[in-house]
């Protein structure tokens, strides 16, 4: 009974460090940021801004700033 919970208890740790693993390694994603080159005027909506980023080959956009610009991001 004692050696079978052992055993649980070894296997549990395993998949935890494993699992903690690969949750380290989704959050070493980062993200690159450039100015958008064809976004006009002060960014007001975060959606207007991240759809002027896709057409630049991008993945989204957000507002930035005191200026107020638009700044297009990807995963790099």
């Amino acid at each position: 009974m004692e050696r079978s919970v052992r055993l649980f208890s070894t296997v549990l740790l395993v998949l935890l460090l494993l699992a903690s693993e690969m949750g380290l390694r989704a959050a070493e994603a980062r993200i690159c940021e450039s100015q958008s080159h064809r976004f006009k005027g002060p960014c007001v909506s975060k959606s207007n801004c991240a759809a002027v980023c896709q057409t630049e080959g991008f993945h989204g956009g957000h507002c930035r700033g005191f200026r107020r610009r638009c700044f297009c991001t990807k995963r790099c």
